[in-house]
């Protein structure tokens, strides 16, 4: 297993795209702590980049890189090998390579120009995104042999986490106003790994009123230490469960 591994690391290391990626994340990332003396606002403005461009690209380039691998696993199948250990290995190595992607674009940059516990959890909602996304992407490309499919399950996941679904919280604030939501909102926080970082990144930013009203509600909640812990176990379960869930359909598949 870990001789396959290390065979998608180097592989995906001498990507392109992958290269490009961290380079682009890296100059991004110190450009912006360039331009101002208060750190704070550059944790701010990568917090942009971190909640909606790295999603974006560690979903979609994992689907993609996972229905260019098809022959590649087709051959590891003929070997004896569990197909858990092949799609675990695969998810090890694009994982790993898009960590220390984010890592080397975003995390350095925020420990040598910031290093405060905002920066910080910067770094670690930005691990954590591209864990989750990863696994998503690859729940999305073992549900369907369809490549372009695929990429359209991958696409539509994103958006709906990254767009439409702060739009729907909206929606339900607005119509259900007159009763008492904290409870059920949060629950509904816990239901987008997007939505979890950017809350957990701005109450350590001290900067309420950039929270929307989501964020604002739970403001006390999430700022004490049981709320860290919440936001911590809810992200490792988003990390999580797609993974089970390929690894389920990967089993049955018939390839």
């Amino acid at each position: 297993m870990s001789k396959i591994i290390k065979y998608i690391i180097i592989d995906l290391l001498r990507n392109k795209i992958v290269i490009g990626y961290t380079i682009f994340l890296l100059i991004l990332s110190a450009s912006i702590f360039n331009l101002g003396a208060d750190s704070s606002k550059g944790i701010l403005s990568l917090l942009n980049i971190v909640l909606i461009f790295v999603p974006l690209v560690s979903i979609i380039f994992s689907t993609i890189y996972l229905y260019n691998s098809s022959e590649f696993i087709e051959l590891m199948l003929t070997q004896p090998l569990k197909r858990k250990t092949i799609l675990l290995s695969e998810f090890a190595g694009v994982s790993s390579a898009l960590l220390l992607g984010v890592f080397i674009g975003v995390g350095i940059p925020v420990i040598v120009f910031d290093g405060s516990n905002a920066g910080w959890w910067l770094i670690i909602a930005a691990l954590f995104l591209t864990i989750i996304f990863v696994a998503l992407a690859f729940w999305a490309s073992v549900a369907t042999r369809d490549k372009s499919k695929g990429i359209g399950i991958s696409i539509l996941l994103w958006f709906y986490f990254a767009l439409i679904y702060d739009g729907l919280v909206l929606f339900i604030l607005f119509s259900f106003s007159d009763y008492p939501l904290e409870k059920p909102m949060l629950a509904m926080c816990a239901l987008n790994p997007i939505d979890l970082a950017r809350i957990a990144i701005l109450l350590k930013l001290d900067v309420s009123a950039l929270m929307g009203y989501t964020g604002a509600v739970f403001q006390q909640f999430f700022g004490s230490s049981e709320g860290v812990l919440f936001v911590v176990c809810a992200l490792i379960i988003w990390a999580v469960l797609p993974c089970w869930r390929a690894f389920t359909l990967f089993n049955k598949k018939d390839m």
